[in-house]
């Protein structure tokens, strides 16, 4: 199995990883971070588009149950409404 993007091509692959490699810890950590941040908020919008009548806590919650699931949302937040996903 290859490792490889599909839209990149292989020279332009090494020069994003030798980048990479040029950074500290600490600036990998918050490139990861954003990234996940920037995932949550596609999701969240994803679930806007879907369900448009959703206040802005109710996505959230939505956006819960995607990331822990059923069984873990609905121990943590027991009161929270089961919306459609």
């Amino acid at each position: 199995m290859s490792l490889l993007p599909l839209d990149t091509s292989p020279e332009a692959h090494e020069a994003q990883l030798r980048s990479l490699r040029r950074l500290t810890p600490s600036q990998r950590s918050d490139i990861a971070a954003q990234m996940s941040e920037d995932v949550r908020d596609i999701a969240r919008a994803g679930i806007r588009s879907r369900h448009p009548n959703y206040t802005a806590e109710e996505v959230n919650f939505v956006l819960f149950r995607l990331l822990y699931g059923d069984d873990l949302f609905r121990r943590a937040w027991p009161n929270a409404p089961m919306l459609a996903l």
